[in-house]
């Protein structure tokens, strides 16, 4: 990596534009960068960092790079040419940052800025110049990692040697070295290794305790299925650290105690059994003779009682016969019953049917349609006149439609006249409506003209206002530039008349000033003589070369300062007369006001031109409803035309229908009421004449009846029909009488057949049967048995269970020894790995055993220029024995003494020896990043501070050892306040501080 060029814009503590020009600072290998204290010599590694990563060096955030004495106007901008991987990239980086609104007050955010470039032989047109290669923070960051081949903390330790770090490194105990070494080597891999070693060790861990613990369920679970049991084989109970063997063993010793139980409990249960069935056989027995001798003592006193209920039911039983007989002739008596029933129905039907035709024949109408006819001439006269009316009422409904359809075709008539009359209206005003259309549409489109022409003005009177505001800005910014110049015209003219006034009275004192210099012995450099008998004196204010020089310093920073400030004047004349004449020489009032006046003649042009569309859309709508009012006017004219031809046929029809109903109507009030009075006379006449024939039928039937009935009777041995009458029941009396007697005599034989039954009369000859005490005996040898089958069941089911927890604790102790084996190997590998002193002799942790590699490396780089440094006395030693107390070992460094041939501790070094010392652990240290980098030549280092502490000897002897650096082509910047650097290195840059922010100078040695 060679750096070429720098330019910060508004970075830090630099307010403007610098440019570095790190070609010209490198080109002798070794250059100084220089300044007051906060001028910002930091600054420029920071925009190097910035530029790079596009973060600041440690845990600075990068919006913090801006500076506070920039112009708000100012951008803040990082731009870096550099060759990386041979390859020549201009990056330029920008941070988010505020600047003011280009319109109105206030500022808005910008967003960061990244571009990356890169010269090449073809950038259009043969034309060798930068093409772009990212716009995007990523990709350019990722490529510029990719050619640096380190992180940013790889190069701020690297490229950007922090001299007071690598002196609290060469001090550190062995943690603080780790964390160092692990970022610059990247070791993070074996301590997630270790971390990774630890955690499986942990999961491991759970994984047996969660073993134990089942084993230990387990056990508790055999216990309590064991029960009583494991009292017996308490002595032998395992404790809560027993290996998975005893516990099997002791479980094993349950299942055997267990084992015996059950078998003594079936042999309990089996003489349990055999006494329970004896007991309940002799309760059965006990039980069926009770039963027999009470089933015995009920059958004889049923019989006893059913046969005095027999003696006593000889009346009803009389009762019963007749009744049955006269149930016999039950449907010839209901024959003659709907005879007569039907005989006395039609009588009553035919009288009221006669008395309602003789109410219906009253009406005058009727008396002269019938007279004095019969009821059948009678119904036919009817007949013909309901014919006749049938006719009249189909003219009649058709009337009614006719009438129906007069009021529509008037009411149709009227719409149709009242929409011609709306048209013609409405036509009327059409030429009146138009025109003013017309004109309110020419209005609107000069309005629109003239919109446009507002809008042209408005734009350039807004262009003039800006710059009139610029202007007015500028003189008030041009007043003060102008005081600025002459202020500092006077304060160059006073530092050159103070340089020429040095000048000349270090001419009056040159004598002095040069025997100064004489000796004895030594020839006088003016007249050639070795002896001074007189030598100058200087006088009280003698004028040294120095005051010269620091008077003409100040004279030249004066007129710079004063250059700048014209510079400033003269762009500041350009720009205001640029904005007087944008502004046309108007003021900022009048623009105003012309404004304001424009802009309220637009806002009415405005209003006027926003109606062109709906007028013109207006006028559209308006003409296709003078086409639609025409068309309706047409078709009301035709439809009335029409409608008046179609009124006039209905109205002669009307005519005609009118006489007709007329007549056949007569005195009724329609057809159809007199239509309903023939239909319901014909039908009373219909209904005498039916009830005569129905009476005549009924009046048969009922002597047929009546002779058939009397005939039975007689032979059933009634004397009538009254006794006949008498001797009937109601049917719910006779069939209770019925299955009362039924169930009596069914009652007398079942109690016979039971009293004749053997076995009950063989057990009414026996003693009582005792079921109390036979039930109480089967009792006590059921409980036996119960007991016995729960103790039996209770022990198989207490072998079951002990099985199965055997079972499980096999299982458990086959899987949880390989997790045994495992967690002995990880716990001893993590402590392996953790440096725990059980496994690791020296205490030493995986990664610290990697860094200690990588640290014996560079206390090897560091040695080779420690050695030219210290004169050949000192070299580093990588040491990895053990250190006192809990600490780890494996990053320790001494320094071997080569004048006493001892190995001390690098905090015996003074502080210059700890400086050159720190120096040689920094530079080996970035060779051995570097190599592991893959390599990539690092052409630019910077050494931050701490030559102040070394001697004349010593500062020789490092700048020896800077300037081999220059053998492997690589260009050193040293950062110091050290003064004798400066007369040491030519190539120097020169920070400047003042008070509207630093700036950068290239000087050489004789300048400064």
């Amino acid at each position: 990596m060679r750096l070429h060029q720098l330019t910060v814009t508004a970075f830090g503590p630099f307010a403007s534009t610098e440019r570095i020009d790190f070609d010209r600072l490198t080109a002798s290998g070794l250059f100084l960068l220089r300044g007051a204290t906060g001028a910002g010599k930091s600054s420029v590694l920071d925009a190097v960092c910035y530029a790079l990563y596009g973060e600041l060096p440690g845990s600075r955030r990068s919006n913090g790079v801006r500076s506070d004495h920039a112009d708000q106007a100012r951008r803040t901008e990082v731009v870096l040419e550099a060759t990386l991987g041979g390859r020549r990239l201009e990056i330029t980086r920008s941070p988010e940052q505020l600047r003011p609104k280009k319109r109105g007050s206030g500022f808005t955010q910008d967003k960061a800025q990244t571009l990356l470039r890169e010269w090449v032989a073809d950038a259009g047109e043969g034309e060798p110049g930068w093409a772009a290669v990212s716009r995007s923070h990523q990709e350019a960051g990722e490529e510029l990692t990719r050619l640096l081949g380190m992180s940013r903390d790889q190069f701020c330790q690297v490229v950007l040697l922090p001299q007071g770090d690598f002196a609290r490194f060469l001090r550190a105990d062995s943690r603080q070295r780790a964390d160092l070494l692990g970022k610059l080597f990247d070791t993070g891999r074996f301590e997630q290794l270790e971390r990774w070693t630890a955690e499986r060790r942990l999961r491991q861990e759970h994984e047996v305790q969660a073993g134990r613990q089942k084993l230990r369920d387990l056990a508790a679970r055999a216990e309590e299925a064991a029960g009583p049991l494991a009292g017996d084989a308490a002595a032998h109970r395992p404790d809560e650290h027993a290996s998975a063997e005893d516990v099997l063993a002791w479980a094993a010793m349950l299942r055997g105690t267990a084992a015996e139980r059950v078998t003594a409990t079936a042999l309990a249960l089996e003489a349990a059994e055999s006494a329970r069935t004896g007991a309940r056989a002799r309760l059965d027995a006990q039980r069926t003779l009770a039963d027999r001798q009470q089933r015995h003592r009920s059958a004889l006193a049923a019989q006893v009682e059913l046969t005095a209920e027999f003696d006593e039911s000889a009346d009803d039983r009389s009762r019963l016969r007749l009744a049955l007989a006269a149930g016999a002739l039950a449907p010839l008596r209901a024959l003659h019953r709907g005879a007569l029933a039907a005989h006395t129905a039609a009588a009553a039907a035919e009288s009221a049917h006669t008395a309602e035709l003789a109410a219906r024949s009253a009406a005058p109408w009727a008396a002269r349609l019938l007279g004095d006819l019969p009821p059948a001439a009678a119904e036919r006269a009817l007949r013909t006149e309901a014919t006749r009316l049938a006719e009249a009422r189909a003219d009649e409904e058709r009337q009614s439609r006719l009438l129906v359809e007069r009021a529509e075709l008037a009411a149709e008539q009227k719409r149709a006249d009242d929409l011609a009359e709306e048209s013609q209206d409405w036509l009327a005003g059409y030429d009146d409506q138009l025109k003013q259309l017309h004109v309110e549409l020419d209005a609107a489109r000069d309005a629109h003209a003239l919109l446009t022409r507002l809008d042209a003005r408005h734009g350039e009177l807004t262009f003039r206002q800006d710059a009139a505001r610029r202007h007015r800005a500028l003189r008030s910014a041009l007043s003060a530039a102008e005081a600025e110049v002459l202020a500092l015209t006077e304060t160059a003219l006073a530092a050159r008349a103070r340089t020429l006034d040095l000048q000349e009275r270090r001419l009056v004192g040159m004598a002095a000033e040069l025997a100064a210099q004489l000796a004895d012995g030594e020839p006088c450099r003016v007249c050639g003589s070795p002896e001074h008998p007189a030598p100058a004196r200087p006088s009280a204010d003698q004028v040294t070369a120095a005051d010269e020089q620091r008077a003409r310093a100040a004279q030249h920073a004066a007129e710079a300062e004063l250059d700048a400030a014209k510079h400033r004047l003269s762009a500041l004349r350009v720009d205001a007369a640029a904005a007087e004449t944008a502004s046309a020489g108007r003021s900022v009032a009048e623009l105003t006001a012309e404004l304001d006046e424009l802009t309220a003649d637009r806002r009415m042009a405005l209003h006027t031109a926003e109606r062109l569309l709906p007028l013109g859309q207006q006028v559209e709508r308006l003409e296709q409803e003078r086409r639609a009012r025409h068309e309706r006017l047409r078709r009301a004219g035709e439809r009335g035309a029409v409608l008046a031809d179609r009124l006039g046929t209905v109205a002669v029809e009307l005519d005609a229908l009118t006489g007709r109903i007329a007549a056949a109507r007569g005195d009724a009030p329609s057809i159809a009421s007199r239509a309903a009075a023939v239909d319901a006379l014909a039908s009373a006449v219909a209904d005498v004449l039916s009830s005569a024939r129905t009476g005549a039928e009924t009046t048969a039937r009922l002597a047929e009846a009546t002779d058939a009935l009397e005939r039975a009777a007689a032979d059933a041995g009634f004397a009538d029909l009254p006794t006949l009458a008498a001797a009937e029941l109601p049917a719910h009396r006779l069939d209770s009488l019925q299955r009362h007697f039924e169930q009596l005599d069914a009652a007398l034989e079942q109690a016979a057949a039971r009293l004749a039954d053997p076995e009950l009369r063989a057990a009414a000859e026996l003693p009582p049967a005792d079921p109390e005490s036979a039930h109480a005996a089967e009792e006590r040898a059921t409980a036996v048995l119960r007991a016995a089958d729960t103790a039996h069941r209770t022990a198989g089911d207490r072998v079951a269970a002990l099985a199965r927890i055997s079972r499980a604790l096999t299982a458990l102790a086959d899987d949880f020894a390989p997790v045994l084996d495992a967690y002995a190997r990880i716990s001893r590998l993590a402590a392996l790995l953790a440096g725990a002193p059980a496994e690791n002799a020296l205490r030493m942790r995986l990664e610290s055993y990697v860094l200690a590699a990588r640290l014996e490396q560079v206390a090897a780089a560091a040695s080779h220029r420690l050695l030219k440094m210290s004169g050949g006395r000192y070299t580093l030693v990588h040491s990895d024995g053990l250190v006192s107390g809990n600490k780890r070992s494996g990053l320790s460094l001494h320094v071997v003494d080569a004048w006493t041939g001892r190995e001390r501790d690098t905090a015996t070094l003074s502080g210059g020896e700890s400086f050159f010392a720190s120096l040689a652990l920094a530079l080996g240290l970035a060779d051995v990043v570097t190599d592991e980098a893959g390599g990539m030549p690092l052409d630019t280092l910077f050494i931050d501070e701490g030559f102040g502490t070394l001697d004349e000897n010593t500062l020789e002897e490092v700048m020896d050892v800077l300037d081999s650096l220059r053998e492997r082509d690589r260009a050193v910047g040293i950062v110091s306040h050290v003064a004798d650097l400066r007369t040491r290195i030519p190539a120097q840059l020169l920070i400047r501080k003042h008070r509207h922010g630093s700036t950068a100078h290239h000087t050489t040695r004789d300048d400064a």
